[in-house]
């Protein structure tokens, strides 16, 4: 795990204590668990199922609506998991209006509730965290990054969520951080200390090939691969068009879903339409998710905007050669075990898969510390134990 570098944080108690009393601890601000919608629902699982395991009493406040994987996954309507108490809320089903109303909605559930933590993911979510503060609960917001710059926002979603990220410093009993440049931000721009607390990766069984080789037609080692969502910011569009440009027979396989971002999924596979090479896969999981990250040549993780990639953390577990932007949410992650190149430059992007596509050797160098590194570095079991550091005794 890495090192921890808390600024001005108010003591919490360790509630691994025998004399410390279980908590009742409420999450919002995901889309739903269990799914792989995205890395906040994979946070979320981890904390939640872990704190379980420890007697404490988590409820996690679903959003209702389509899934990223399959409808009838999305007619499921769990009440526990794991352990895990789960509560359906008050959706509003359409693009720019889900989020906002299932985290309003669990907002006031866990704000009446009979709680004594209330954690919220996200800047949007956080934007009611004085409701639950108001009703005396103690409020953790963990920012998982600066979503009020992420392009698919309009100006009222953009404004929505900075107003969320401003209410998280006015009223949240502490604010976790998932990487060092978003403390040194919330320092910078409002005075705020905050703890930072990085994800957790777990050690994955590696599995074969047969799976996407049925599916996709793909082979171990045969392509560079991209999971994650399809979004402007995550730099799929240099990806394309520096992979266009590399000689080679591999493929570039582009695994993952819209986040109400449709047109440019469209645009994105207009773009790479001429070059047969590139596959998009659509959203995985399961099965397939494991075979596609075990059996990659280059992971690649373009991002101009990032958190901490908890995809990123996944493709080293694996065992993965990493190509990423020298964005500091991403080489912090892979330090000297992974490839870095300037975020936005199409040109040196190209040069690094070249270079990589040329020297199955040099992949082999990184792809064999990968793994260990990472999961050494950072583990979920003493994200856990930070994290409930931080949560107050009940009140």
């Amino acid at each position: 795990m890495a090192d921890k570098n808390v600024t001005g944080s108010k003591k919490g108690i360790n509630l691994r204590k025998t004399n410390q009393p279980k908590l009742r601890i409420a999450m919002l601000g995901h889309k739903r668990i269990p799914s792989r919608d995205g890395g906040i629902e994979v946070v979320v699982e981890e904390l939640s199922g872990r704190m379980v395991s420890l007697g404490h009493q988590v409820t996690c406040f679903n959003r209702r609506g389509k899934y990223a994987g399959s409808k009838e996954y999305s007619r499921e309507r769990k009440k526990q998991y794991k352990g895990i108490r789960l509560k359906n809320v008050f959706t509003i089903d359409c693009r720019g209006l889900a989020a906002m109303t299932s985290s309003v909605s669990a907002s006031v559930c866990a704000a009446f509730g009979s709680y004594d933590v209330v954690h919220i993911h996200a800047e949007g979510p956080a934007f009611l965290c004085w409701l639950p503060k108001l009703m005396k609960k103690k409020v953790v917001v963990t920012i998982h990054g600066l979503d009020h710059r992420r392009a698919k926002w309009g100006k009222f979603a953009s404004a929505y969520i900075r107003q969320g990220e401003r209410n998280a410093v006015k009223y949240a009993d502490e604010i976790i951080v998932l990487s060092k440049g978003i403390q040194s931000y919330f320092k910078n721009v409002y005075g705020r200390d905050t703890v930072y607390i990085p994800n957790g990766i777990c050690s994955p069984e590696l599995s074969g090939d047969d799976c996407i080789r049925k599916k996709f037609g793909l082979e171990k080692d045969c392509y560079f691969l991209f999971l994650g969502r399809i979004v402007p910011e995550k730099g799929v569009k240099y990806l394309i068009e520096a992979f266009q440009k590399v000689e080679t027979d591999k493929k570039l396989v582009i695994a993952g879903g819209s986040s109400d971002t449709d047109a440019f999924v469209t645009e994105m596979k207009r773009l790479a339409a001429d070059d047969n090479r590139i596959l998009f896969t659509g959203f995985v999981q399961g099965e397939v998710y494991e075979s596609i990250f075990s059996c990659a040549y280059v992971y690649v993780l373009p991002s101009d905007l990032e958190g901490m990639p908890l995809s990123l953390l996944e493709a080293m577990s694996y065992g993965n050669c990493c190509l990423v932007s020298d964005i500091p949410e991403c080489a912090e992650v892979v330090g000297e075990h992974g490839v870095t190149f300037e975020h936005g430059n199409v040109e040196e992007l190209r040069e690094a898969m070249q270079k990589l596509a040329d020297d199955p050797e040099l992949v082999g160098q990184y792809k064999a510390g990968a793994a260990d590194y990472i999961c050494q570095k950072y583990s979920w079991d003493e994200v856990v134990k930070e994290t409930l550091d931080l949560y107050k005794e009940r009140v």
